[in-house]
Order: structure tokens, then C-alpha cells, then sequence
């Protein structure tokens, strides 16, 4: 499945970018005199004086079935009506996406996670997605209301469902790594009697990968194992390894990299190393092979955050081949010696994503505490560019 074929398949759906959503305000007694834009500023979450403004000016907004100006004093007993137009409502929806699974019984599912799909739903990717796939293969054919906690002025400042993604659905889940492992909370489709449960936003999924990472994931079928599973990773129980590709000779045989980790300054889709506000995160890197101008890794999590790994490689001089977003694309070319920039730029031929794969996973079963240990063999992208290093 590539990233085509997903895109495809949401449009499919037709969604509507936008509908007319209308908020009304019916002013009680004894509410003191304040400015028309100044009470709908405090009363919608998102909403700011200079939308609100802009609004009122355009004719969005009515008082009493008359349009008044922002200075306008709101008085008890007035109707206020407030038309915005917002995204749609969420809904998650059965796709038939093939979902090339390792391992099955009736308490949960090993997948292999190809590259270009993300795991879950959000504003700016409604279909195509792991959850979509699961939702299918779990038997679901109707579309899901997704029942949204709170509502706002129009979630346009989110930022799409990429976690790089993330994350839309939240900021900062409290358990999140370079695969964002989810806090367990967050992560039951079912409810404790076994039914579906509509504010579930991630069928079964306990962990997750970006868009562009590969590699094996586990995901629960019923709310015993999902919930099982969710208490290992937030434990951190549960075996995993990463292998990637980065540019420039690693030299220390085995490395912990250290550094808190936020939201980044300069594009708060991306995360970066920070001094300030960020939270702590150590990642283990261990060299397998080492090559003219690139070096292969494996990655463990000693902590979890979003990006974890390609932040700190990143941070070290070492991007990952192939990253567009934390230096690895051809802005890597030019801290490479001349004699190899040829040969490098040819990998970049061959990889069109980050070179990160989930290579191995090890859980214990929650029903028969069995110890099961799962690998994903490496992808043909990252393989040809191993195969040109070497």
C-alpha cells in the first residue's frame, strides 16, 4: 500500500473541507453589559478577538436577527447567533485496506506497517489509515461518530493528523515515543463490557509509528488485551529495536543521547532539542555497520517522544538518510565529502522517506502471558541503500 493509494481512497470518500456550524447565545438575567466580540471571544474555545471581529463585520454574526457592530453592549434576554464554518465531524470509517499481518488470534493482531500511512485519523487525513484498515478487518462497515470532547471556533491553528502527526487528537500524549506509544487511556476501542466504544480514536492501537516509518506493530481486538497491552508499553515492558540509516561514520560504538525534547520554534509540526519547556528523552544508538558516508544503527527507546530518534540523530550531526524533515534530504549533501557525494546522492535515488524501520517487538501475551517476540524484515528502499553503502 503506498501513499497514492491511500490518497485516493480518502478522496473517494468526499469529504467536505468546511460546513456552516452555528453557535447560539441566549444572554441571561442579570448579565452585566459587555462588548458583542468580547463575550463571543470568551464563550468559543479558539476563538480570538480579530476572528471574531472580522465575523461580526462580515455579517456572521446576528443580535436579535440584526446585525450589530462589535462595540455593540449585550443586554439580558438577547438571542445571539454566532456561523462559523468549521471542518467536519470526525468519523472513522471501514476501509477494505490490505493489512499485511505476521500474527493473529482472537485477542490481537501483528502487522507489518508499510511506509505513507499513517495510524490514525485527523482533521487533515480522514481515510486511508491504519485505524481505517483495523475498523474493516475487525468486521465494522458503518462509519463512527467520533464524539468530540469539547467544540471550538474551527481547529484550523491544529495541525493535520501527521504525527508527524500527530496530533491532532493530542498535543502530547502522555506516553509517546519515536513510535508514540499511547498512554492507556488513549488507546481502547472497546468499552469494559466488550462493546464498541465511539470516543476511541485508535482501534486497538497502543503504539504508533509516522507516516514513513516501517516496521511491526501489535494491535488489541478485544478491551482485556488492548488494555493489557497498553500498561506494558506504559511500563515499559515491551521489547522494541529500531534500524536506520544515517548519514556520516558513527563513531562511538554505542551511544546515549541525551536531550529534552519540544515542540520545534521554527515549525511547531516538528520537534527539536530545547532548553526550555521540553521534556527529557535518551535514546541508545549501537553501530552495525559503518560506511564511506553513512553508518547503520540500531535505536533503542530509553525514554518516549514524538520524533525521539530522528530529533537526537539529528541533533548529533547524523540525520537520518532520506529525513525531509530533520536534515536528512539533500540538505544532507552538503556536509559530505566530495569524493562521496555521488554515491549519496544516488541513495536519495532510492529512499524517498526517512530510513527507520521497526525491526523487532517483544510483548507477553495478555491472555496466555506467553513471551512473543516478532521481527519485520527490512524494507526494499532502506535494503537498496544498504546494499549501495556497502
Amino acid at each position: 500500500m503506498d501513499e497514492q493509494q491511500n490518497s485516493t481512497e480518502a478522496e473517494d470518500l468526499n469529504y467536505p473541507t468546511r460546513i456552516e456550524h452555528v453557535y447560539e447565545f441566549v444572554i441571561p438575567a442579570r448579565q452585566k453589559p459587555e462588548r458583542l466580540d468580547s463575550f463571543i471571544t470568551n464563550a468559543i474555545l479558539n476563538a480570538t478577538r480579530t476572528r471574531v471581529q472580522k465575523s461580526i463585520d462580515a455579517g456572521s454574526v446576528v443580535v436579535n436577527q440584526r446585525h450589530e457592530r462589535s462595540n455593540y453592549k449585550i443586554r439580558p434576554g438577547d438571542v445571539i447567533r454566532v456561523t462559523v464554518m468549521k471542518p467536519p465531524p470526525l468519523q472513522l470509517i471501514p476501509q477494505d485496506i490490505p493489512l499485511d499481518i505476521a500474527f493473529e488470534d482472537e485477542h490481537l493482531m501483528v502487522i507489518h506497517k508499510p511506509a505513507g500511512i499513517l495510524v490514525h485519523p485527523g482533521l487533515g487525513n480522514r481515510a486511508g489509515t491504519l485505524v481505517n484498515a483495523v475498523l474493516w478487518h475487525l468486521g465494522f462497515r458503518e462509519p463512527i461518530d467520533v464524539l468530540k470532547r469539547r467544540e471550538s471556533w474551527g481547529e484550523d491553528n491544529v495541525p493535520d493528523g501527521d504525527v508527524t502527526d500527530p496530533d491532532i487528537v493530542a498535543e502530547e500524549p502522555a506516553i509517546a515515543s519515536d513510535d508514540e506509544g499511547f498512554g492507556v487511556e488513549d488507546s481502547v476501542l472497546f468499552d469494559a463490557n466488550g462493546e464498541f466504544d465511539s470516543n476511541g480514536m485508535r482501534p486497538g492501537i497502543v503504539h504508533r509509528l509516522d507516516r514513513d516509518t516501517t516496521g511491526v506493530m501489535v494491535i488489541g481486538k478485544t478491551y482485556e488485551a488492548t488494555l493489557s497491552l497498553a500498561t506494558q508499553f506504559a511500563d515499559r515492558t515491551v521489547g522494541r529495536e529500531y534500524i536506520a540509516l544515517a548519514w556520516g561514520v558513527v563513531k562511538d560504538d554505542t551511544k546515549l543521547i541525551e536531550g529534552d525534547i519540544g515542540r520545534s520554534p521554527r515549525d511547531r509540526k516538528l520537534r527539536a532539542i530545547v532548553e526550555r519547556g521540553g521534556k527529557y528523552a535518551a535514546t541508545e544508538v549501537t553501530v552495525l555497520e559503518r560506511y564511506a558516508c553513512a553508518s547503520l544503527i540500531t535505536c533503542k527507546l530509553r525514554t518516549g517522544r514524538t520524533h525521539q530518534i530522528r530529533v537526537h540523530l539529528s541533533a548529533n550531526k547524523h540525520p537520518l538518510v532520506g529525513d525531509p524533515d530533520y536534515g536528512g534530504a539533500e540538505s544532507a549533501l552538503t556536509a559530505i565529502h566530495h569524493t562521496f557525494r555521488r554515491q549519496a546522492q544516488i541513495a536519495l535515488t532510492k529512499i524517498s522517506r526517512q530510513a527507520l524501520h521497526a525491526r523487532s517487538l517483544a510483548f507477553t501475551h495478555p491472555v496466555t502471558n506467553e513471551r512473543m517476540t516478532f521481527e519485520s524484515p527490512i524494507p526494499a528502499d532502506m535494503q537498496a541503500c544498504i546494499d549501495l553503502f556497502r
